[in-house]
């Protein structure tokens, strides 16, 4: 064979093996099979999700979004006077920012019929007690025996802001959170923990990062604990839109069981947020389902 044709055989030998090996390689990955031109989709039914009772409302809405979330474990976060979506499957969840408030509702009985769990949320806000920011591990064990006494799981989702009281300093808040082992510490109460990663959405290196040691944390401490990933149409600062919540989910998928997709408005809880954006998460759903 001349030089120049071993020269093109041995160049379409070489290009040929470098496309079997990338078929290979993308077809390598657990948890997720591959979707559309441009990733992956998640499994139906294998995710679990935690929505607001607007944000539900909002999502399924959408034909396609809803026949997505279909088969999936879906908690609808409710506030205390809050009732559940009619005409939806899905858990009744209500939240409390302090354990007070929640000892209050199981004694007078205060929750709406269905519900079978309560979510603990504390934060560095002025909605969480002081003593529950400063030891925010025996605060959530506290909350964990109140609800598994009146027979209800019990969510945890700490904010990464409570580093601001634990551990003040120049290091970014998610590093600081890692450092104290919060995932872990909370994770040993927890049937549900939530990272509230929603905040490092911008920053998809720091938002994978975060989530996956955190969730690895919580699963060292406690094997089997469901571990779900904080997501927000509108965090405060920037606005985000369906592609940077879609590349914290490829990021993260499967290292966490979930999300909580949160679409929130501004108000007293998030005084900084923009107008609520739906649409923001239902282009991120459609591309995932």
């Amino acid at each position: 064979m001349p030089d120049d044709r071993r020269r093109v055989f041995r160049f379409w030998t070489a290009a040929l093996a470098a496309v079997a090996v990338t078929g290979l390689l993308a077809g390598c990955g657990t948890g997720a099979r591959a979707g559309g031109p441009g990733g992956m989709t998640l499994p139906r039914g294998r995710a679990v999700w935690l929505l607001t009772r607007y944000a539900l409302g909002a999502l399924v809405a959408d034909p396609a979004v809803r026949a997505g979330l279909a088969g999936s474990l879906i908690y609808e976060i409710l506030q205390p006077g809050q009732q559940p979506l009619p005409g939806v499957k899905a858990t009744p969840v209500v939240t409390f920012p302090a354990v007070a408030p929640l000892r209050e509702a199981l004694a007078t009985g205060h929750l709406p019929a269905g519900t079978r769990a309560v979510l603990y949320d504390p934060e560095a806000w002025s909605f969480t007690p002081a003593g529950e920011q400063r030891d925010p591990a025996r605060a959530a064990a506290t909350a964990a025996g109140l609800a598994r006494a009146h027979g209800l799981q019990i969510i945890v989702a700490p904010a990464l802001n409570l580093t601001t009281v634990l551990a003040p300093g120049p290091a970014p808040r998610w590093r600081r959170f890692l450092d104290l082992r919060l995932a872990a510490e909370l994770a040993r109460v927890a049937d549900v923990i939530d990272l509230q990663a929603q905040s490092l959405e911008r920053s998809p290196g720091s938002y994978e990062a975060f989530v996956r040691e955190a969730a690895r944390q919580a699963r060292a401490a406690k094997p089997g604990v469901t571990v779900v990933a904080g997501l927000s149409t509108n965090p405060p600062g920037a606005v985000v839109g369906s592609q940077q919540l879609l590349a914290a989910i490829r990021a993260t998928w499967p290292a966490v069981d979930g999300y909580w997709l949160n679409i929130p408005g501004r108000g007293p809880r998030c005084p900084t947020c923009g107008p609520a954006a739906p649409d923001v998460g239902i282009a991120a759903l459609r591309a995932v389902f």
